[in-house]
């Protein structure tokens, strides 16, 4: 796997953007004001704006908002906390790489969404359900990420740190680590929108409280505007946690060129 770094857009960027979700919008509203698009189905923009706009100022969409915000967060703290130790040891470790090897291949691939029925019977469908759908998922991502950061040690460091009389553990935190780092951020930020894609999919299939619960009760409810409000809700929240992580991971690696990109 290879650490995969974007240069932060410029303002011309995110004006070009910007235009696009704009355009975009407005082609909705025109197709569905036309009848191209079915009203039942595709409510136009504005009709979903002004439903959108009371929850804003009502308590009840910023409680499911962090019920989500929470599932996702213990999730992904889980799976960093998990897969980080457990991939060092794996780039780092020829024979336990070896040896652990074709139970990784075998599980990592496994979607999480068809884990749904077994967690539903083993844990029930509270909080815990959703916890272990999207620590599951992210804890591959980011085990895979760690290991191949960590197994990419340069050969000179690694033979200077054995000169130095360098403890394994002095090895993984002053040589493999930093290796990892790169890789580890990339990680975590394709981790946090799979673990963010499980929480609400469990809130939507389980019906664990939260903004997918919601999307799921006024789609049942036949209220397909109030439906998609908060699909934006669910969207805006993906972009901003996306944007601060990509901000931070910029921070992070300041070292790296590649991550600062134009200003």
């Amino acid at each position: 796997m290879t650490a995969v770094h974007t240069a932060r857009p410029t303002r011309p960027g995110w004006l070009l953007a910007a235009g696009t979700v704009v355009v975009l919008l407005v082609l909705e509203e025109v197709l569905t004001r036309t009848g191209v698009l079915p009203a039942d189905y595709f409510p136009p923009v504005s009709q979903i704006v002004a439903a959108l706009l009371p929850e804003l100022a009502g308590a009840p969409l910023w409680l499911q908002l962090g019920q989500t915000l929470q599932g996702w967060f213990v999730a992904l703290v889980l799976a960093t906390a998990l897969a980080v130790p457990l991939g060092l040891l794996l780039g780092t470790v020829w024979w336990v790489r070896a040896l652990t090897r074709p139970v990784v291949e075998f599980l990592r691939p496994v979607p999480s969404v068809a884990l749904i029925p077994l967690v539903v019977l083993a844990l029930g469908t509270g909080k815990q359900s959703e916890l272990f759908l999207a620590t599951f998922a992210a804890f591959w991502q980011l085990l895979v990420a760690t290991t191949a950061g960590a197994g990419a040690v340069d050969q000179v460091t690694a033979e200077t740190a054995r000169c130095y009389g360098l403890t394994r553990s002095q090895t993984l935190r002053w040589v493999a680590l930093p290796s990892a780092l790169p890789y580890l951020m990339t990680g975590i930020r394709v981790a946090s929108a799979t673990s963010l894609i499980l929480v609400v999919t469990a809130e939507i299939i389980i019906g664990v409280p939260g903004l997918g619960a919601q999307i799921s009760l006024n789609r049942a409810g036949g209220s397909p505007d109030l439906m998609y409000a908060y699909v934006i809700v669910t969207g805006l929240l993906g972009w901003l946690i996306n944007t601060a992580l990509a901000a931070g991971e910029r921070r992070v690696l300041h070292w790296d060129a590649a991550n600062r990109g134009p200003r």
